[in-house]
């Protein structure tokens, strides 16, 4: 292995403008390598991304043994692609030799595949396979069967690869593609996290008015951790709100999502992370991508849930959080699922004639303990009936104490439902609207919390 890192790049094999058979969008370079991989804006995002050279980190190697657990390869690996050479980040069964032996030259591994075409590279038989049949990476790296997914950052560019590599040749399933896809966007997800961070942190260094600049980045930052629209469901009227806090801006973790799982199946979920600043917004991007990837392996909440717990523990996550999940499949009488609590306030349902119940059963905040304890509640609702998702800052409203204001107890969970009541026959951004109105009311338009209000309502028949 070491002799082969030494070595040169070889004389690449061109082909009427291929690359061993296959065409890249961008062209190929007078060597026969993709042309892309010298675009001055692709190379500026991986600088960009801090990830050339850079020792391996629990977060990729826990995301690569998931890879090779999952497909059963004997290989998978988190590399970064530049102009000449590819420099590795997570191969995991290797023990890292420091930053200058873990990188070869760019042509010498298939890594490069996926970056030039900006999409998945599958190859079931390397040895036969005219793409690659003869390819100098077969042998250093024991290629028998190779599948592999660009990770992209937010404006496009694929800087580097997420893949899996098997011995001998094999059929690569469709759920093992998919999950492997998955886990590419993971990575892509932590690394345009990192990049907007590291824009925030500059932009904060060097800002002559830094209390504004931290406030405009800290909510920008705030608001690309939630969705910017909810998607429809078909069946279904849904709304979010976000109340920010009053006063100074910070990055909290309140967040919300609302995505299809799989098939008929639909996932709402909110949370909160506990504390403010780049933790809680690293906690967040966190959870958001977790769930998204196991929502639709499993429509258990609870098992869900469950599995955000570990990844936090496994990647040592610097905040715990609460959350609520609720997975559904509208039907024909209304809408049907389960609902999981994970140290959250219970959910809301108002039902068509004006009454609010309570549902979800107290479980375990995340993040803290290896064993949790989560508990799915079947819920049904009918048409005209809502179902209402909330952080505490809905019921923990507060009038400002620095203001000689009558003295106003909190407004609770059981003051909440009142307002709830009174939203009898209001579609789901009408009903967010009225809640916002009376927390605004009762807290004089100081807010100390921010505030994220999830509203799911089966449209009443006509």
């Amino acid at each position: 292995m070491v002799g082969w890192l030494a070595g040169s790049c070889g004389e690449p094999r061109k082909e009427g403008g291929l690359l061993g058979g296959v065409e890249y969008p961008e062209g190929v370079r007078d060597d026969g390598l993709p042309a892309v991989l010298s675009d001055p804006a692709r190379l500026a995002s991986l600088e960009a991304s801090g990830m050339v050279g850079s020792a391996p980190e629990q977060v990729f190697d826990d995301l690569t043994r998931l890879a090779v657990s999952v497909t059963g390869a004997a290989i998978s690996a988190i590399t970064f692609v530049g102009g000449a050479r590819t420099y590795w980040k997570s191969v995991p069964h290797l023990p890292y030799g420091g930053s200058e032996q873990w990188q070869n030259g760019v042509g010498e591994s298939f890594c490069y595949f996926a970056v030039g075409a900006n999409g998945p590279f599958i190859v079931e038989d390397a040895a036969k396979d005219p793409r690659t049949a003869g390819h100098q990476g077969i042998g250093p790296w024991g290629v028998g069967s190779w599948a592999g997914f660009p990770i992209v950052t937010t404006d496009g560019h694929a800087i580097g690869t997420m893949c899996v590599i098997d011995a001998n040749p094999r059929q690569w399933k469709p759920q093992e593609l998919e999950t492997l896809a998955t886990l590419a966007r993971a990575v892509s997800n932590e690394i345009n996290l990192r990049i907007s961070l590291s824009t925030a942190q500059s932009a904060l260094a060097t800002a002559n008015a830094a209390l504004s600049v931290s406030q405009d980045l800290a909510r920008s930052l705030q608001e690309s951790l939630l969705p910017p629209v909810l998607r429809p469901v078909p069946g279904m009227d849904a709304s979010a709100r976000y109340l920010a806090a009053t006063g100074d801006v910070e990055v909290v973790g309140d967040f919300y999502d609302l995505f299809n799982a799989r098939g008929p199946w639909w996932t709402a979920v909110m949370g909160d992370v506990c504390g403010k600043g780049l933790e809680a917004a690293k906690v967040t991007a966190l959870a958001r991508y977790t769930l998204r990837a196991d929502a639709g392996d499993h429509l258990s909440p609870a098992e869900v849930l469950d599995r955000l717990n570990s990844a936090m523990r496994a990647q040592r996550a610097p905040r715990f959080l609460t959350a609520v999940q609720a997975t559904f499949r509208t039907t024909p009488a209304g809408a049907a699922g389960r609902l999981c609590l994970a140290g959250h306030p219970p959910a809301l349902i108002r039902r068509a004639d004006g009454r609010v119940q309570q549902t979800g059963l107290p479980g375990t905040l995340l993040g803290v303990m290896p064993t949790v304890s989560l508990s799915d509640v079947r819920f049904r609702l009918a048409p005209g009936d809502l179902l209402f998702l909330y952080t505490d800052g809905a019921c923990e409203a507060r009038p400002d104490p620095s203001k000689p204001l009558p003295h106003r107890p909190i407004f609770d969970e059981e003051a909440l439902a009142e307002a709830l009541a009174d939203t009898r026959g209001m579609d789901a951004a009408d009903t967010n609207a009225h809640i916002a109105e009376v927390l605004a009311g009762h807290h004089g338009g100081w807010a100390s919390d921010d505030t994220a209000l999830l509203s799911l309502r089966v449209p009443p028949r006509p």
